[in-house]
């Protein structure tokens, strides 16, 4: 019994859960989805058959097992759920069986939305007010995002940006229990190449901000750390052939961590 409760539960929960997911995965996709999938996001197109369907079956175990709730009167539906675990499963389609375990539920409003914004200004001085987001990510709590901007920025393949992608590089940043722009890596190498990487880009979109220079990554990821992972994340998934030019130690970085490679799918783009 001792054993049972030590170790008999934590085993027969992973069991239960590995059996829910084949039993999902044995069942045809949806034809539905299919088509919301086709019509609302654009990287799929950019696809191999074989991505194509690996993303189809991360997708399914994704929406089965998160809870998902409109806000401000928008009503949930199917083709919320498909496109934004699209983008959410494109990030980690080249890690094996990542779905996000720590994100339990996904609040979707039907625009931006406002937040309590704190800004210390020092000498006990801050300013207090609203902040207007496209989306707000929680450790172990709500991924919340907008669907206006969630659906106009999957729809165009030539978007500078993903507020999906964004909100769920932050859940990855914040698995190693910290939000600092650097996520859980167990790969020594790849770890010190990270410190040594992230730092520098970092001071660099920072010292061109401060001298008011045009950046290719957004200049809201100079605000910290983990902002410039999450921003440099959507970068590297919507402009990865500008960032492997203008940061390419960068995009080898993030090529290594994600084990993809987007560049490679961008000159298929002619075809579909």
């Amino acid at each position: 019994m001792v054993w049972l409760a030590s170790w008999g539960l934590p085993m027969l929960f992973s069991w239960l859960k590995r059996r829910r997911r084949q039993r999902l995965l044995a069942e045809p996709f949806p034809a539905e989805w299919l088509a919301h999938l086709e019509t609302n996001v654009a990287h799929y197109h950019l696809l191999t058959e074989a991505e194509q369907a690996k993303l189809r079956d991360r997708m399914r175990v994704f929406i089965a097992e998160k809870e998902w709730e409109g806000c401000r009167g928008l009503t949930m539906t199917d083709e919320i759920k498909v496109t934004v675990a699209a983008l959410a499963c494109l990030l980690v389609l080249g890690m094996e069986e990542h779905y996000f375990d720590r994100v339990v539920s996904i609040l979707v409003y039907p625009r931006r939305l406002q937040i309590p914004h704190y800004e210390p200004l020092g000498s006990g001085v801050a300013l207090e007010g609203k902040q207007t987001v496209d989306g707000v990510a929680h450790d172990r709590g709500p991924v919340i995002v907008s669907w206006e901007e969630t659906l106009a920025e999957a729809r165009n393949p030539d978007a500078e940006g993903s507020v999906v992608l964004h909100e769920f590089a932050h859940q990855l940043d914040m698995e190693d229990g910290e939000v600092n722009g650097a996520p859980l890596l167990r790969d020594r190498e790849l770890d010190r190449r990270w410190q040594e990487i992230m730092m520098d880009e970092y001071e660099r979109l920072c010292d061109a901000v401060d001298d008011d220079l045009p950046t290719l990554l957004n200049p809201y990821g100079a605000t910290n750390p983990g902002e410039f992972f999450a921003v440099a994340t959507e970068t590297f998934f919507t402009q990865p052939l500008r960032m492997r030019r203008r940061h390419r130690a960068m995009y080898d970085l993030f090529r290594d961590y994600y084990h993809q490679d987007p560049v490679q799918r961008f000159p298929r783009r002619d075809s579909w």
